[in-house]
Parts: structure tokens; C-alpha cells; sequence
């Protein structure tokens, strides 16, 4: 009896041993779980954490070149602005001054960057003047736009694309002297946009 209760404590003994070391095991195991799911989460984040950046850089050196281009392309269209508003009316040598007709340079196309899309698409406004220093409206205005389009809508009575490299203005509706229409559109890039051609009225 006594021998058999000994037997018994010491099987007792190592069942405990047993499960204590089934324990420590799964201990460990569970520590290990823990710190393989930080270090996957860490490793996600920082991979996120790149991307956004690279983006952020991407986005932020397409903004300045496309800046630079439309500083560029503005300063062009006000100086010829300047020099169109300095020429003196008819001085009776035949040559067409302003007040006697309209054409295509009274109509200033302006175009700037503004704040992206929220999915960080950028967007663009364009601002379109009938700068005519007489009293001249101008209509059926066509402007050189390549492949237009956009992701964010753009009214197609303010503008449309009506073939490739041909986009309509004001619905081909007169632009009064000093009016201005204006947009905004997104995409990638922006598009180098030009009049084309104007009727004057």
C-alpha cells in the first residue's frame, strides 16, 4: 500500500512536471505568436509609410513641373497681352488696330494647378478671357486641347472636347468684353491648351 502511494505521488509528481513544462511551452509560443504579429505589422506599416512618401514626392515634383509650365505659359499670354493692350488705334495706314476687328489673340487662356482630388488625382483651373480692349464679343471659340478629358466633370457647355485637339467654348455662345469663363478639370497632367479660332462679333 505504502509503495503503490509513493508510485501514485510521484506519477503525480510528473504529470505536474509534464504540464508545467506543456505550459512554459505554450508560453513561449504565444510569445513568439505576439512578436511574429508586431514585427508583420510594423514591416506593413513602414512598407505604407514608404509609399505614401514616394507618392507624396512624386505628386509634389509633377506639381512644380507642371507650375513651372503654366508659369511659362502665362507669362507668355501676359506679355502678349501687354503688347496687344500698348498698339495704337488706326492711324490711317491700313493696318488693323485695336477697335476695328477681333481675332484669336483677344482670347487669353489662363491655367493653373489648385488642390487635388481626394484620391489625389491633381486638378487644374482654367480660366478663359475675352481681353478685346474694344467694345467686340467673340464667339464659336475653339481651342487646341489634344485628348481632352477628365475624371472630375466638366460642364459641357463651359467646355467640351469635340474631336481631338478641338474643344468648344461657352457652347460656341459669346465671351462679352473683359468676361471671363473658367474650370476646373483632373488628371495626371495637364493639357497644354491654345485658341485655335474665334468669330467675332
Amino acid at each position: 500500500m505504502m509503495l503503490e502511494t509513493k508510485s501514485t505521488k510521484s506519477r503525480h509528481v510528473e504529470e505536474a512536471s509534464t504540464s508545467f513544462g506543456h505550459c512554459k511551452k505554450m508560453e513561449h509560443f504565444y510569445q513568439f505568436q505576439q512578436r511574429l504579429v508586431l514585427f508583420i505589422a510594423l514591416g506593413l506599416f513602414l512598407s505604407l509609410l514608404s509609399s505614401f512618401v514616394m507618392k507624396c514626392n512624386a505628386l509634389e515634383n509633377s506639381t512644380e513641373r507642371s507650375d513651372a509650365r503654366n508659369f511659362i505659359s502665362n507669362y507668355k499670354n501676359c506679355t502678349g497681352l501687354s503688347r496687344k493692350l500698348l498698339l495704337s488705334p488706326d492711324i490711317g495706314d491700313g493696318t488693323k488696330r485695336i477697335g476695328q476687328e477681333c481675332s484669336k489673340d483677344d482670347v487669353v487662356v489662363f491655367q493653373g494647378s489648385t488642390v487635388p482630388l481626394p484620391n489625389g488625382v491633381p486638378a487644374f483651373t482654367v480660366e478663359i478671357l475675352n481681353a478685346c480692349a474694344s467694345d467686340c464679343s467673340v464667339a464659336e471659340i475653339h481651342v487646341s486641347c489634344g485628348w481632352f478629358s477628365s475624371v472630375r466633370l466638366v460642364n459641357p457647355r463651359v467646355f467640351r472636347r469635340l474631336s481631338y485637339d478641338d474643344c468648344l467654348v461657352n457652347d460656341g455662345q459669346p465671351l462679352a468684353p473683359g468676361q471671363t469663363l473658367s474650370f476646373q478639370y483632373a488628371n495626371s497632367f495637364s493639357y497644354p491648351l491654345s485658341v485655335s479660332s474665334v468669330s467675332c462679333f
